[in-house]
């Protein structure tokens, strides 16, 4: 396929389609810990056949990490009036996700490289594109990165040291933790289900209201059915 770059998507793109396509189709998960949070990715597709998937993941988020191709082309495809990163800009904030970090990617491919005022550009219409849907920019940290060499992901990159802001790990650490009403009943809405070997079946979700401990007894759906 001649891709360099399939070989970091590959590590949650799984499934034989998606590597095939070189596309995510369906929802992944990964978890890493940093200084302050035990964090999950749930990474959800970006392509607009696989909507329903994006809309699967990003309502099981706390924050909503928008990626945006930097490059010539890319960033004015998606910030078009039928564009993805409009499209999920706005269902993420429909679907209850408040919080938002921006990554301005691929600013190793802009011209010139890791260029500040296409940086500066892409800010400024996404800030107003963000202020319509009913985010606050000024609360939205826009961190300029390359996800293929590394640039500002975890360490501060001296090929972007202009930029004075975070770096997305930083980003990640200044998330504020949601406030959960565990005093209400349990509602737990289920993501998906695994069959794990030696386990058995596993529902995954997340815990929206109350608390889940073991030996809760729990229903499930609309029929009722206790376990």
């Amino acid at each position: 396929m001649n891709k360099r770059s399939f070989k970091y998507a590959w590590v949650l793109d799984k499934l034989k389609a998606e590597r095939e396509r070189g596309i995510t189709i369906d929802i992944a998960l990964w978890k890493f810990e940093t200084t302050k949070y035990y964090c999950t990715v749930i990474d959800a597709p970006g392509h607009r056949d696989f909507i329903k998937n994006m809309i699967t993941g990003t309502s099981q988020a706390d924050c909503a990490v928008l990626i945006i191709d930097s490059t010539t082309g890319g960033f004015e495809a998606g910030i078009s009036k039928d564009g993805q990163t409009r499209e999920h800009a706005l269902l993420a904030f429909t679907l209850g996700v408040k919080q938002m970090i921006c990554c301005c990617n691929k600013m190793d491919a802009t011209t010139p490289k890791y260029s500040k005022a296409r940086y500066d550009e892409i800010v400024k219409e996404v800030s107003s594109y963000l202020k319509k849907v009913g985010y606050n920019p000024e609360k939205i940290p826009f961190v300029p990165i390359s996800g293929f060499e590394g640039d500002n992901m975890i360490e501060r990159s001296t090929n972007l040291d202009w930029y004075k802001g975070p770096t997305l790990l930083e980003a990640l650490d200044q998330i504020q933790e949601p406030k959960r009403p565990s005093d209400k009943p349990l509602r737990l809405p289920l993501q998906d289900v695994y069959k794990i070997g030696g386990i058995g079946t596993v529902p995954v979700g997340r815990v929206e209201t109350g608390i889940l401990k073991p030996g809760v007894v729990v229903t499930f759906g609309t029929q009722r059915t206790d376990n």
